[in-house]
């Protein structure tokens, strides 16, 4: 279907190209292949983003016939990295996400507690929040200028991570009636890091508010797990909701080839992405550490890439670990997926919290995309791990299991010192978990709220 027969979705979204990093790569999973659905994506963005990690590489993934308008936004980090540099204290970041463990002297502590008070509770419900009246006053503009052109939207899409962009949405829809799908990444106010944060009881009962208000207003809602798609429908009951996972490229491995790990010179685990401090696997880090004493697996070596919290790098250390351990900083998309199809095993973090069960990181589809084996440390009843055994791709192991973990271990290793390492993920199994797929049943959606909306009529766009 060509673009002037398509159908037309305003994408609003905070983390876009050239940010990095995991929101980017379902926002990309859209705005590349709805169109091959039928619906024709246009990009509302910011145009300097408060980005925790920046990939230009990304912006060569960006489809030349979607249409983008950047805005300015409000930004509290400029403001935050100021005041950091004049006290001598460096550079560092609004706290957005889990905090981690904060500054190392009296005052650097004082003040790192004081912005997390200020995040917790002036920027409800996140601090990209200052994006919103722009991304409005925008999107108002571009849904006019569209009408009046006689090629209105059919659509508003609002995805995130950030929870704000969907305020954005809200707002759009309220005074358009246009159809609106709320993709939310992640859980709003049960996500994982929300109690790290030092809410008062008013902020919490304003986000609290947020959160439901997008959930019944919504035309309808997607995120990314069967548990959080339950856990949305427990607080919005009238709502509709369906779950669009995070998928793989295949054109990404494509170009990677499938390097035999069986030649390399060592067995490598590797884990590509954030640990936090609540990420600290410490039974997957005994379980090495004894291999290790045994001597049961002289070619170990693991490569951590992202950022590693000081608690996971002084556990390692203490376990004597560290000599084997290569950390390296955030990289571009396609080194991180080198590193992953050459390692022997992939490994998986998802830390303990109350909606644990529904973590499925986008990182696993490409874990399973590469076709190497994955060993997880969370909840064995979770989505992700019944993502792992639909697909054959791996296990998903009790955090205390250290045995189970040295067992795991142990077999693939001695598959790979006799020269037959084990496969992960069936092919054919994970063929529905393309990100092509995946954009086919967001598009399905989209045209379902939109045939609905036609059968009750539009409301038409304030001025």
């Amino acid at each position: 279907m060509s673009a002037q027969n398509s159908k037309r979705v305003l994408v609003v979204a905070y983390y876009a190209p050239p940010a990095g990093g995991p929101a980017v790569q379902r926002v990309l999973q859209f705005l590349q292949h709805l169109t091959d659905h039928g619906w024709q994506p246009a990009l509302l963005t910011v145009r300097e983003g408060a980005y925790p990690n920046r990939d230009a590489s990304l912006l060569e993934k960006m489809p030349p016939s979607v249409e983008g308008r950047r805005t300015a936004s409000l930004d509290p980090l400029a403001l935050y990295q100021r005041l950091r540099r004049a006290l001598g204290m460096g550079e560092g970041g609004l706290p957005a996400g889990s905090l981690g463990e904060g500054a190392s002297s009296f005052f650097g502590d004082f003040f790192e507690k004081a912005a997390r008070w200020v995040r917790a509770n002036l920027f409800v419900p996140d601090a990209r929040v200052g994006w919103w009246p722009f991304a409005v006053h925008a999107g108002r503009q571009w849904l006019r200028e569209a009408e009046a052109a006689g090629r209105p939207f059919d659509a508003i899409l609002s995805t995130g991570a950030p929870h704000s962009v969907h305020l954005a949405g809200r707002s759009l829809h309220r005074a358009s009636g246009t159809p609106w799908v709320a993709d939310l990444h992640d859980p709003w106010t049960d996500i994982s890091y929300y109690d790290e944060f030092p809410h008062t009881a008013p902020a919490r009962r304003l986000d609290a508010h947020f959160e439901r208000s997008v959930l019944e207003e919504a035309t309808a809602v997607t995120t990314v797990s069967p548990s959080w798609k339950g856990l949305f429908e427990r607080k919005a009951p009238g709502m509709r909701g369906a779950v669009v996972e995070n998928g793989f490229a295949e054109d990404d491995f494509a170009t990677l080839g499938a390097p035999d790990p069986s030649g390399q010179e060592h067995f490598t685990i590797a884990h590509v992405g954030k640990l936090y401090a609540s990420r600290n696997p410490e039974a997957f880090w005994d379980a090495l550490a004894r291999l290790r004493r045994e001597r049961a697996v002289p070619k170990l070596r693991v490569e951590l890439t992202g950022t590693v919290d000081a608690a996971a790098r002084r556990a390692l250390a203490a376990r004597g670990l560290d000599e084997i351990v290569e950390m390296r900083p955030f990289v571009e998309h396609t080194e991180a997926l080198r590193r992953m199809a050459r390692s022997a095993l992939l490994f998986l973090a998802i830390e303990p919290f109350a909606q644990e069960a529904g973590m499925i990181t986008s990182k696993l589809y490409e874990y399973l995309a590469s076709g190497r084996p994955v060993l997880g440390w969370g909840p064995p009843a979770g989505d992700a791990a019944a993502l792992l055994e639909r697909t054959g791709g791996g296990r998903m192991l009790a955090r205390r299991d250290t045995d189970g973990f040295a067992r795991f271990l142990r077999m693939h290793y001695d598959a790979w010192a006799a020269g037959a390492a084990l496969d992960g993920a069936d092919s054919e199994a994970i063929r529905p978990l393309t990100r092509r797929a995946q954009a086919g049943r967001m598009a399905a959606l989209l045209d379902g709220v939109v045939a609905g909306t036609s059968a009750r009529g539009k409301t038409r766009l304030v001025p």
